[in-house]
């Protein structure tokens, strides 16, 4: 993967069923989608309420997607400061060799012009450290701990104040 060359697009259904064939390893399948709920699955990523977006490198391969909004939330955090609440996913077979900040730098970057907000928000599996440490990298800092309603699943949320366009 190429990161000097991303392109993002609204969702297509063909991008939401290959995303739904993905596979993490351990710790990771954790974010493996049940391919028995391909229906409300695919639904959800088609929502234009929730902003997700494929990415693609300058071959036009799928590397992985983001969304934005309330999809990016997670039960049982505070999420009441204003901020833009950015969900991502990176291919399985990409993860783990170094690509991680290129790719949401990436993401970051789209998501200023896009939508402009004062603040970028990510919410990630405490145990997950290789995302923690490239937001931080990226200049996100933690805010909140948590756990999941419902299962306990301990989260953390990191936040960045955005660059005015004037700035940049």
């Amino acid at each position: 993967m190429k990161t000097f060359d991303l392109t993002f697009r609204p969702m297509d259904e063909a991008s939401a069923r290959e995303i739904l064939t993905w596979r993490y390893e351990p710790p990771y399948d954790i974010y493996n989608e049940d391919p028995d709920k391909a229906g409300p699955f695919v639904q959800t990523l088609l929502d234009p309420a929730y902003a997700y977006h494929t990415i693609t490198d300058e071959d036009g391969e799928l590397v992985g997607y983001c969304c934005f909004g309330a999809d990016a939330r997670v039960p049982g955090g505070d999420y009441s400061a204003d901020a833009l609440d950015v969900g991502l996913g990176m291919r399985p077979d990409l993860t783990g060799q170094g690509h991680g900040l290129d790719f949401f730098t990436a993401i970051f970057d789209f998501a200023q012009r896009a939508f402009a907000p004062q603040a970028l928000r990510v919410t990630v599996a405490a145990f997950n450290r290789r995302a923690i440490r490239v937001y931080e990298k990226a200049g996100f800092e933690r805010r909140q701990a948590f756990q999941r309603s419902g299962d306990g699943m301990a989260f953390v949320i990191l936040v960045r104040q955005s660059i005015p366009p004037d700035a940049r």
